[in-house]
């Protein structure tokens, strides 16, 4: 992990196109400002962690589907 130390209205880039900004800091909190194109995903992490699960849900209930399709029922 990479750990840089900023101050407010200062920035870092990540490659050429996401710049992470800071914008304020108030006490514990940071708000930082995140510009990026719109084909690339920007999600505070614990959203991420939902979709992730439900990804995974959803892929294990396509599988289960599918492999109900695969038995051959009986007479």
């Amino acid at each position: 992990m990479l750990v840089l130390t900023r101050k407010g209205n200062q920035s870092i880039m990540i490659g050429d196109d996401i710049e992470i900004s800071v914008l304020e800091i108030l006490g514990e909190k940071v708000r930082i400002g995140i510009q990026a194109p719109r084909s690339v995903p920007v999600f505070r992490k614990e959203i991420w962690v939902d979709i992730q699960r439900n990804r995974e849900e959803e892929a294990a209930q396509v599988d289960e589907a599918l492999n109900r399709l695969k038995t051959p029922k009986g007479p």
